[in-house]
C-alpha cells in the first residue's frame, strides 16, 4: 500500500503529541477526499473540507479573486477551524454550500487526537504549518478523465477555470515541494 509511510508517520506523531493536524492538498480529482475518508475510517478522526470555505458571494471582489488562492475564505477557515484545532478546544463552524451560495447549519466539533484538513488550498501559506503535509497529484489526462466521470456538467468550468487557478496556487506557493509526502494515485 503506497500510503503505508503516511500511516507510520501518523502513528509515530500520535505517540508524541496530544493532537495531530494533517493537511491533504493536491490536484482536483487526485483522491484527496478518498484518502481523507480512508484515514478517518482507520483513525476515527475529524475531517474538514476546504470546499466548505469557498468565498461567499459578498466577498468576491475583483481584487480578491485575482489573488492566488483568494477564491477560498482562508481568513474564516483559520479563525473558525484551524485556530480552534490548534488550541484543542470544542468549536462550531458553518460550512458554505456552493449550490445554494449560503451557509449551511452549524457543525459542532470536538477535536480528536487526529484531525484532517482536506482539499485544494488546504496548504495556503496563510494557515502556517501543519504536523503532516500531503500532496496528491495525477497527470492531466487522468485528471480530465476523472473530472468528466465525477461531474460532466461542471467539467468545462473545472478545466477552464478551477484547474488553472489551482495550478497557479501550486506553482506560486510551491505547495508540492513543501509537503512531507507526495502520492500519485494514478500510479497504483
Amino acid at each position: 500500500m503506497q500510503y503505508l509511510p503516511l500511516f507510520e508517520r501518523i502513528d509515530s506523531l500520535a505517540q508524541l503529541k496530544s493532537h495531530v493536524i494533517i493537511a491533504i492538498d493536491g490536484n482536483s480529482a487526485a483522491g484527496k477526499s478518498t484518502l481523507a475518508a480512508l484515514l478517518a475510517a482507520h483513525y476515527n478522526c475529524n475531517v474538514f473540507h476546504i470546499d466548505d470555505f469557498f468565498l461567499q458571494p459578498n466577498r468576491r471582489t475583483t481584487s480578491r479573486l485575482a489573488e492566488t488562492g483568494g477564491n477560498i475564505d482562508y481568513e474564516r477557515f483559520a479563525l473558525e477551524v484551524l485556530n480552534m484545532l490548534r488550541m484543542n478546544v470544542p468549536f462550531a463552524y458553518y460550512p458554505y454550500n456552493c449550490k445554494t451560495q449560503t451557509l449551511d447549519a452549524v457543525v459542532n466539533v470536538i477535536p480528536k487526537p487526529i484531525n484532517i484538513i482536506e482539499g485544494a488550498y488546504s496548504l495556503h501559506p496563510y494557515f502556517g504549518d501543519y504536523d503532516i503535509k500531503v500532496f496528491l497529484t495525477l497527470n492531466a489526462e487522468q485528471q480530465r478523465s476523472r473530472l468528466m466521470q465525477r461531474n460532466p456538467h461542471m467539467y468545462k468550468r473545472f478545466i477552464s477555470e478551477w484547474v488553472p487557478m489551482e495550478n497557479k496556487y501550486f506553482e506560486e506557493f510551491k505547495i508540492m515541494e513543501k509537503c512531507d509526502f507526495v502520492f500519485m494515485p494514478d500510479k497504483e
